[in-house]
C-alpha cells in the first residue's frame, strides 16, 4: 500500500474565529460565555479561553530582535544570566571563605549586605581577597549615606589590583526612596536627590556599576499586584532619572546607573510577560528624554523570588513555587536572578537549603538549557497579549502617579502605601476565602504536621546607621500564609487539640466527597480529624463521635437527605459538641431555623470559620 503523507493545510482546514466561538458556545448549553470562560485579572483586565494569531496581529511587540529597542525580547543577544546568592556580612574574613567556596558551586553574582559602621578599607580588602570581579557579579548593600564612600573604597581597591573597569559589573545600592517606603525615614526631596546623585558621581569610574537603584521588589513582598509592582517601578525609575538630570547628570548617564531590583511570583505566565512589558515601557520612558544613544534605555532587572509566597507549613512546596517562579524570570530573560532559600520564612537558611537554591537555577541552565533560547515566549498569541494588557495597565498607573506630582510626592503622602496595602487585604481575604490558594497552608494542609519547634527567627539587622527621624507611613513585608499560620500554630500550643469528626451517611459520592472536603478544611487549624467509611443510623454516628471524644461533628451527605439527617443529629447530639454541616443545602433556611448555625462549602471564610472554632475550642 503507498504510504500517505499527512497534508496539515488540506487534511485539516482553518477554522475561523466565529466556528470556534459557536462551537463553544453551543457546548455551554445557555451558560454565558464571559462568566464561565473569561477570567477577570486582579490586573484589572480580561483573559480570554483562547488567543488567535488575530489577536497580536497589530501588536509588533516582536517585531524587534533580542538586543534591539525596544528590548521587550531583550537587552542582550543572549539569554545567559548571573545566578545570584546573597550574604549577610558580618565578618569580611569568614564571609570571603563562603564566597570562594560558592564560586566553585556554580554562583556567578553575589549580594552582600554590610554592615555600615564596619564600613572601611581593610574591611572591603578582606572581603574581595582572592574574588576576581571581573569574572563575578558584586552587588553591594550598605546604609546609604556612605555608598559615596564606598564606591570610593571600591574604585580604588580595583585600581589597585589593575583591573579593567570595563569589565567590571555590579552595583552598589542606593535607594532612599525604598528606605521611605520600608523604614519610614523622613527625606526630604532634596537629600534623596542628593543621595542619588551623590552616588552617581562617585561611581564615575566605574561605568558599568548600577549605583541608583529601584526596589520594586519591597512592593512584591508587600503583596503587591503585579501591574503595581510594575506601574510604580517605572514612576520610582523615572523619579531618579528627573532628579539626576536636575544636578547636570545627562539622559544617558542618569538611565545607566539605575537598576531594578524586581519580584517574582508565582503567576507564571503573568510575570514573564511582566519582565517583558518592563523593557518595553522602560525603554520609552528613556527614549523620551533624547539619550546619546539605545544603549541607555536598556534595562537591567535583578530578580527575586518572592517571600510572600512562602510559607512554614509544608515547606518543601516552597521550592516547587520558587521553581516555577526561577523558570518564568530565567525564560523572561532577566539579567540576574537569585532563588530564595525553602526555609527562609521560619530560619536562617542552612548550607542544604542555600544548595537547593543554587541548584535550582543551576537545573535550569544545565539541564532544561534555559539560557540557549533567546525570549522563547515570542509570538505566543497568549503572551504576547498579556505583555500589552500587562503594559496598557500599568502605562495608565504610571501617568497617574506622573500627573499627580511623581513617585516621591505620592510616597510623602502614603498613597503607595495605601494602595499596597488594600491590594494585600484583598489577597488576605482571597487566602481566606481559597479563591487564592497557598498549597499546604490554606488547601491541602499535611494533617499531622507541627511547626512550633522549628521556628527560629531573628530580626534581620539592617545595613542603615545614619539614624534619620522615622516620618513616613511605612509598607512592610508580608507573607499570604501568616493569618492560617498563627491559627494552626495556637492550635499547637494549646493543651488539647480539637477533634473534628465526619459523621458519613447516605449518599456515598457525595459523603465521600464532602468528607475529604472537612477534612482538609479543619486540618487547616491543625485539628485532629477523624474520617469514618459511613453509618447506618444518625444516632449510631453520633455515639460513635462521642466515644472518640470529638469536639467538633460534621455531617456529610446529600444536599436531599440533610432535610431529614442534620435535624436528627443536631437532636442527638443535644448540644455536647459542635455540629457543622459539609455543603450549602437548599434547605438551609430551615436548617438554621431549628438552630443549626454552622456550614461549611466552597463559599465559606476558612480562616474566619476556624478563627471562631477556635475561639470555642482552644483554652
Amino acid at each position: 500500500m503507498a504510504e500517505k503523507k499527512l497534508n496539515l493545510l488540506a487534511d485539516f482546514p482553518a477554522v475561523t474565529t466565529e466556528a470556534w466561538l459557536a462551537k463553544i458556545n453551543a457546548d455551554l448549553k445557555g451558560a454565558d460565555f464571559n462568566k464561565k470562560l473569561v477570567w477577570k485579572t486582579n490586573e484589572g483586565f480580561n483573559v480570554m479561553p483562547f488567543y488567535r494569531a488575530e489577536d497580536i496581529a497589530n501588536l509588533h511587540l516582536s517585531d524587534a530582535a533580542p538586543g534591539n529597542f525596544p528590548y521587550v525580547r531583550g537587552t542582550k543577544k543572549n539569554n545567559n544570566w548571573y545566578v545570584r546568592q546573597n550574604m549577610d556580612v558580618a565578618d569580611a574574613k569568614s564571609a570571603n571563605e563562603k564566597m570562594l567556596d560558592l564560586l566553585n558551586k556554580g554562583i556567578t553574582s553575589f549580594g552582600l549586605m554590610l554592615k555600615g559602621d564596619k564600613l572601611d578599607v581593610d574591611f572591603v580588602v578582606t572581603l574581595l581577597n582572592n574574588i576576581d570581579p571581573e569574572k563575578v557579579e558584586l552587588n553591594f548593600y550598605s546604609c546609604i549615606s556612605q555608598v559615596p564612600d564606598l564606591l570610593e573604597i571600591l574604585t580604588q581597591y580595583y585600581a589597585s589590583k589593575g583591573y579593567d573597569a570595563s569589565k567590571l559589573k555590579g552595583s552598589v545600592n542606593c535607594d532612599p526612596m525604598n528606605r521611605m517606603l520600608t523604614r519610614g525615614r523622613n527625606f526630604s526631596k532634596e537629600e534623596v536627590s542628593g543621595f542619588v546623585t551623590s552616588a552617581v558621581n562617585a561611581g564615575i569610574n566605574l561605568p558599568k556599576y548600577r549605583v541608583a537603584t529601584v526596589n520594586a521588589v519591597s512592593l512584591s513582598n508587600a503583596g503587591a499586584y503585579i501591574v503595581q509592582e510594575l506601574g510604580y517601578a517605572l514612576a520610582w525609575g523615572n523619579e531618579y532619572i528627573r532628579m539626576m538630570m536636575a544636578n547636570g547628570v545627562s539622559a544617558a548617564d542618569a538611565a545607566c546607573a539605575i537598576k531594578f531590583n524586581m519580584g517574582v511570583s508565582s503567576n507564571y505566565f503573568m510575570e514573564i510577560a511582566k519582565f517583558r512589558a518592563a523593557r518595553w515601557l522602560w525603554a520609552e520612558i528613556v527614549n523620551a528624554y533624547k539619550p546619546a544613544s539605545d544603549y541607555a534605555a536598556r534595562l537591567n532587572i535583578y530578580a527575586e523570588t518572592s517571600k510572600y509566597n512562602m510559607t512554614i507549613y509544608d515547606a518543601n512546596v516552597n521550592m516547587l513555587r520558587t521553581q516555577t517562579e526561577a523558570m518564568s524570570a530565567s525564560l523572561a530573560g532577566v539579567n540576574s536572578l537569585a532563588v530564595n532559600p525553602y526555609d527562609i520564612a521560619y530560619k536562617s537558611s542552612d548550607e542544604f537549603s542555600e544548595r537547593i537554591a543554587r541548584n535550582q537555577q543551576l537545573m535550569l541552565k544545565e539541564e532544561c538549557h534555559f539560557d540557549k533560547v533567546v525570549d522563547p515566549a515570542a509570538g505566543s498569541y497568549y503572551i504576547e497579549t498579556l505583555t500589552n494588557s500587562l503594559g496598557e495597565e500599568a502605562w495608565k498607573l504610571f501617568l497617574e502617579i506622573e500627573n499627580n506630582g511623581g513617585f516621591f510626592k505620592a510616597i510623602v503622602e502614603g498613597n503607595v502605601q495605601k494602595a499596597v496595602k488594600a491590594t494585600a487585604e484583598k489577597r488576605f481575604k482571597a487566602i481566606a476565602t481559597r479563591r487564592e490558594n497557598l498549597l499546604g497552608t490554606n488547601q491541602f494542609p499535611n494533617f499531622t504536621e507541627k511547626a512550633a519547634a522549628k521556628i527560629d527567627q531573628t530580626e534581620s539587622t539592617s545595613t542603615c546607621t545614619c539614624g534619620c527621624e522615622k516620618g513616613i507611613e511605612t509598607l512592610g513585608a508580608v507573607r499570604g500564609a501568616e493569618e492560617f499560620e498563627t491559627l494552626r500554630l495556637a492550635t499547637e500550643a494549646a493543651a488539647k487539640t480539637p477533634k473534628a469528626f465526619m459523621l458519613t451517611i447516605g449518599n456515598l459520592a457525595m459523603r465521600l466527597a464532602r468528607a475529604q472536603f472537612s477534612c482538609n478544611f479543619f486540618a487547616c487549624a491543625g485539628y485532629e480529624v477523624v474520617d469514618n467509611l459511613g453509618f447506618n443510623t444518625v444516632e449510631e454516628g453520633v455515639a460513635a463521635a462521642q466515644k472518640a471524644g470529638a469536639d467538633i461533628i460534621v455531617l456529610c451527605s446529600s444536599d436531599d437527605e440533610y432535610a431529614t439527617l442534620a435535624p436528627e443529629a443536631y437532636k442527638a447530639i443535644a448540644g455536647k459538641q459542635i455540629f457543622a454541616v459539609a455543603g450549602a443545602p437548599a434547605c438551609m433556611d430551615e436548617l438554621k431555623a431549628v438552630g443549626i448555625e454552622h456550614f461549611i462549602n466552597v463559599k465559606s471564610n476558612v480562616l474566619e470559620t476556624l478563627t471562631q472554632f477556635n475561639k470555642q475550642l482552644l483554652k
